[in-house]
């Protein structure tokens, strides 16, 4: 028992050292009397450079946050199942698209390096702050998923099996450099900042531009039980408050059931209805978090066209289907959205409200033809995506009149009110990544044309090294291209992805691949959509060819940008030291009551 009770002890003592040893920058020789605060930026994560490894460790941390999926059940802890892990799911899609998106790009994926900078920001002004306060501030960062596993709030709930009868997470492809079998077995920022003796814990989110989401609710999730773990055995009394929540919208109307509920489970047994209204996100409703996008979209106005005649699309993606009986993110999105807007608006009085339109991407739709439980699939219709999903909290709604376009119908508004120059933004984005330095600009060019982008004639060798721009032959860079013969369906053609047309017989747009009774997957061709000079609104193939030198038919004639995405690290980590300021001393006074 000594011996046991010897290496328990030895354990915790090297798990305190090597956390002192990250935070040995921050930490004061320890006061009782002055509060330590621990300080959490989350955001969302992702892969820094694209390898399989990377894409297969985001891969089962996507797959760990819903307890009550099959692939949580009965995939994630089967060593069988780890070799063709990436088989499954988005996966293949996933190497295809960001295999693209990263060459072109050069390799590295700018994100994570402007998340270190902030974080490191973050902290150098709490740190600073600490003597006017008399608080111990200690900062981490927590990703929703991270390649870096020590990010993610609670590794060694993905190591350790979750399941009856599981395998612990232990795997390592042959093709896999420096990969460590173990490496899920390591400490969270949680249990970080556990162990050096915070009182409390505070979470700061910009994992969609400060929008209360349910990802950044899974971290809170997983991070509120491991410290009430902490609490009853350390009879400690640490809590956790999360700044964009701090009346906690999201536990009051989380479904309540016998076992945890999740999206997979189903209807709920009971579904507790909220007035979102009295549950304010003093985050999403600062206007300075707006500014940040408006200045971004004002780079991007074009010198040649008067603010009458331009227009702004708001793009942003939705929630996961089922998640509107607990989830705000699209309500919170809209009161963004509308800031931007009455922002851009008091500062550049000529520009129209009408021409300032939200737009979100494609849903999946229904298909009653489909063999099984489920009839929902991709489209052609709705872009191929699955991302545009937008309910209202607790509403069979969504988003409605100016802000409820999806994307390509905001295009087709605004080039039907006759604007010459198109700023589209994703205000859910707070620093550059591959999603709009790559993603968006395909999917806006294959509807508005790759020679209205404004950078068009000079190029962007500097963000694009090989090329001088983003974009794709077509968009859908990872669908299959063999087609089946229109003759005889055994033999296989190259499909067309040529608006004008290909030799050879094959149609363009492709034809659906899979029968109508068995689901459409990422990978079929008829999904894709040819990256044209001018795009596919307003031009009909039954009316004539496209041209490559001017735009024909009703096709758009004017200019088109990507906002431009801030890279004031200071002044993003400036904003979020004010809120978790503002928050500390806001509950301060209401405990003083």
């Amino acid at each position: 028992m000594k011996r046991v009770n010897f290496y328990i002890l030895s354990l915790f003592c090297l798990l305190l050292i090597s956390a002192c040893s990250q935070y040995s920058s921050q930490l004061e020789p320890r006061d009782q009397n002055i509060e330590r605060v621990g300080v959490l930026y989350v955001s969302h994560g992702g892969n820094e450079v694209f390898n399989e490894k990377g894409i297969w460790d985001v891969t089962v941390q996507i797959f760990s946050y819903d307890e009550n999926s099959p692939l949580y059940k009965s995939i994630l802890w089967n060593e069988d199942f780890w070799p063709k892990l990436l088989k499954y799911g988005n996966a293949q899609k996933n190497l295809g698209k960001y295999s693209f998106e990263y060459e072109r790009i050069g390799g590295r994926d700018p994100y994570p390096a402007a998340k270190r900078k902030v974080t490191k920001d973050l902290t150098k002004i709490l740190n600073h702050k600490e003597g006017d306060i008399g608080i111990d501030f200690v900062v981490d960062k927590m990703t929703w998923i991270s390649p870096e596993i020590n990010e993610i709030a609670h590794p060694r709930r993905l190591y350790n099996p979750g399941v009856e009868g599981g395998s612990v997470l232990r795997f390592c492809d042959s093709d896999w450099r420096r990969c460590k079998m173990d490496r899920f077995d390591v400490d969270g920022p949680v249990e970080r900042l556990l162990s050096i003796g915070v009182d409390r814990i505070l979470m700061i989110d910009l994992t969609t531009a400060g929008a209360r989401f349910s990802k950044t609710y899974d971290s809170y999730q997983i991070a509120k039980e491991l410290i009430s773990d902490h609490n009853k055995a350390m009879n400690d009394s640490v809590v956790l408050e999360w700044v964009n929540d701090p009346l906690s919208a999201m536990d009051a109307s989380y479904p309540q059931s016998e076992s945890k509920w999740t999206r997979s489970s189903g209807k709920p047994e009971s579904n507790p209805v909220i007035d979102i209204e009295n549950y304010p996100n003093p985050v999403i409703s600062d206007i300075r978090l707006a500014e940040f996008q408006t200045e971004g979209i004002e780079e991007k106005f074009s010198d040649t066209v008067s603010m009458k005649d331009t227009g702004i699309l708001l793009v942003n993606h939705g929630i996961f289907p089922g998640n509107e009986i607990y989830d705000p993110k699209i309500n919170d999105t809209l009161i963004l959205n509308n800031n931007i807007r009455d922002t851009l608006l008091q500062k550049h009085p000529n520009l129209k409200k009408e021409n300032i339109l939200g737009g979100w991407f494609g849903d999946l739709i229904v298909n009653e033809d489909l063999k099984g439980r489920s009839k929902l699939e991709r489209s052609r219709e709705m872009r191929g995506e699955n991302l545009g999903y937008i309910r209202l909290l607790d509403q069979t709604i969504g988003p409605q009149d100016e802000m409820g376009y999806r994307y390509w119908e905001g295009l087709e508004a605004l080039k039907n009110n006759g604007v010459k120059h198109i700023v589209i933004a994703f205000p859910q984005i707070m620093e550059n990544s591959v999603l709009n330095l790559v993603e968006v600009p395909n999917q806006m060019a294959k509807e508005i044309g790759y020679k209205g982008w404004l950078e068009y004639t000079q190029y962007d060798y500097e963000t694009y090294p090989k090329v001088g721009h983003p974009f794709a032959d077509y968009w859908g860079i990872w669908v299959n291209t063999s087609c089946k013969s229109l003759e005889d369906p055994k033999v296989k053609q190259d499909c067309c992805l040529e608006m004008g047309g290909c030799k050879g017989g094959q149609p363009y747009p492709p034809l659906r691949q899979a029968s109508r009774t068995e689901s459409l997957d990422d990978l079929d061709p008829s999904l894709a959509y040819d990256v044209s000079a001018f795009g596919h609104l307003g031009y009909d193939s039954k009316i004539g060819p496209p041209s490559e030198e001017r735009p024909v038919q009703d096709q758009y004639t004017g200019t088109w940008a990507m906002w431009k995405v801030s890279e004031d690290h200071k002044a993003v980590a400036q904003f979020l030291a004010d809120k978790v300021i503002e928050h500390i001393e806001f509950n301060s006074k209401e405990s003083d009551r």
